[in-house]
C-alpha cells in the first residue's frame, strides 16, 4: 500500500480524543504491521521518566522481550541519546544491535519530540534487508510529529 494514502487512516486514529493515548498508538502499529508489507513489527517506546531508558508502550508484531532498553543500547537506545533518525539496512552490519527475532534484517526509528525534547521514538522492524527508503523515514517523521501534537495538547 502507498504510504501516502495511509496518513488519512493515521490521522483519525491519533487524534480519537475518546482513547487514551496508549489505545490509539496500538492502533497505529496495528494498522501500519498488518498495510505496508516491509513492517513485520512495530512500536513506540518512550522514556521513562527521568530515567537512562525506554519503555515500550504500544506495538504490533511479535512480542519482544525488549520491553525496557537502556539508553545507548541497540539502534533504539542510540537514538535516545543522538536524536537523530536511524536506518539500518542490515542488522548483522550493526555491533550495537539487540536482536529482538531472528528475523529481523533490517530497522528504522524516528525519534518523537515534544517541545523540542525526544521523549520517544517509533521503532519499525522488517524481515526484509535494505527495506527503508527516504519515503519510510518522511512517513514516520510525519506519524511522529501527528503524535507529538496529541502529547503536547
Amino acid at each position: 500500500m502507498n504510504l501516502e494514502d495511509l496518513k488519512p487512516r493515521l490521522k483519525e486514529l491519533i487524534t480519537q480524543e475518546n482513547l487514551d493515548i496508549n489505545h490509539r498508538l496500538t492502533e497505529v502499529c496495528d494498522l501500519l504491521q498488518t498495510k505496508v508489507d516491509t513492517y513485520d513489527w512495530v512500536g513506540f517506546y518512550f522514556k521513562n521518566g527521568d530515567k537512562r531508558e525506554l519503555i515500550l508502550k504500544a506495538f504490533a508484531g511479535e512480542p519482544t522481550d525488549h520491553t525496557t532498553i537502556p539508553f545507548g543500547k541497540g539502534i533504539c537506545g542510540q537514538v535516545a541519546e543522538s536524536n537523530q533518525n536511524f536506518v539500518v539496512d542490515d542488522v548483522t552490519a550493526q555491533d550495537n544491535y539487540i536482536a529482538c527475532s531472528i528475523h529481523v534484517k533490517s530497522e528504522i526509528v524516528i525519534p518523537l519530540f515534544v517541545k523540542g525534547e525526544n521523549i520517544g521514538q517509533i521503532d519499525i522492524d522488517s524481515h526484509t534487508k535494505n527495506a527503508f527508503t527516504q519515503a519510510d523515514e518522511d512517513f514516520l517523521t510525519w506519524i511522529n510529529a501527528q503524535v507529538s501534537g496529541q502529547l503536547e495538547a
